[in-house]
């Protein structure tokens, strides 16, 4: 489940009862708020869930930061936390966060590889020489070295849409945290490709890594509710098209044009213009519609074959329970 905080206070009670409804992992995401800190307030008030980011923004970070931060969240949550990356884009990265662009894809892997180094030096008590085209590490003293982790090391995913960005997952992540545009004809041409392509590089197979599917839900107990879920949605799916990133799954079902006109919008400040552009067969094929009853064996049809495991996310539909039918139906179907 990725996780809406709109109010961080409510990290206290929402993780926990995202947990009572049956849910194995709740994420975070970096929007208005830190990524990290709701999860170690949730990481006190749950015993079993695990508890990831979905995702931090690794560029706005270094290694080292986000090596601490993870390392001592999986300490605070007994051995639960998951450690999601993504790059975000040029412009944020640049003018929000005032840090380095430069070959996301390559500044990525190697971002994955200076946290394992640092995490190594930590574990083993090696020297700290990890020196790379964009990050350099070759200091560690013990007043700043935590020790080995009695939970051992956290897992990172790392997110991406792009064929290069999504081969780095293949190559040296633990999971890939594919993006919420995508559809299952999207997942087998663009997606699985790219990894594979990925995992040959470092000498692994699929096998070696978990995909988790985020995947947009639209659903309601009745039309109203119905009407509300698929209406965010379709705002949110004009917010992505923005992206040219995201372009190819638009694309490949017959909406190229739609993405262009997107981001003159966008650029125009006609946000609320925008959501007309997105038709209804556009949210079919990138969401999952239907009746609560009907929302689990339709993950299943679309996830069947690429991944056994799938993030349910309506960032704009908050209520906790909402999918709590979903996740009941989704733990009584046979693995």
């Amino acid at each position: 489940m990725t996780v809406p905080t709109e109010d961080l206070a409510d990290a206290r009670t929402i993780y926990g009862t995202l947990e009572a409804i049956g849910y194995d992992r709740a994420f975070s995401f970096e929007a208005k708020h830190d990524p990290f800190i709701p999860l170690a307030v949730a990481g006190e008030h749950t015993s079993t869930i695990h508890l990831g980011t979905a995702v931090a923004i690794a560029f706005a970070r270094t290694p080292m930061t986000l090596a601490m931060a993870a390392w001592d969240l999986q300490t605070v949550t007994g051995g639960r936390f998951v450690l999601g990356l993504g790059s975000q884009i040029r412009p944020h990265i640049e003018q929000r966060y005032s840090m380095p662009w430069s070959r996301p894809a390559a500044r990525m892997r190697e971002m994955v590889a200076g946290i394992s180094a640092i995490w190594n030096a930590w574990e083993h008590g090696t020297a700290l020489d990890f020196r790379g085209d964009f990050y350099t590490h070759t200091r560690m003293i013990p007043a700043f070295d935590p020790g080995p982790n009695r939970f051992g090391r956290p897992p990172i995913f790392t997110a991406g849409v792009g064929p290069e960005m999504t081969a780095v997952a293949g190559e040296v992540a633990d999971g890939f945290l594919v993006h919420p545009v995508n559809s299952r004809q999207s997942l087998l041409e663009l997606t699985l490709p790219a990894l594979e392509r990925g995992a040959e590089r470092s000498g692994r197979s699929l096998d070696d890594l978990e995909i988790v599917c985020v995947t947009i839900i639209v659903t309601g107990r009745d039309e109203t509710q119905l009407t509300h879920s698929r209406e965010a949605v379709r705002k949110q799916l004009a917010f992505y098209g923005t992206t040219p990133a995201y372009a190819p799954v638009f694309e490949l079902h017959g909406y190229g044009e739609v993405a262009p006109e997107l981001r003159r919008l966008a650029r125009d400040d006609r946000w609320d213009e925008m959501a007309e552009l997105i038709p209804d067969d556009l949210i079919e094929a990138i969401a999952v519609v239907g009746e609560p009853a009907e929302i689990a064996v339709k993950l299943t049809e679309r996830l069947a074959g690429i991944s056994d495991s799938v993030a349910l996310v309506n960032n704009r539909a908050p209520d906790p329970g909402h999918f709590a039918e979903v996740v009941t139906d989704l733990r009584a179907r046979p693995t």
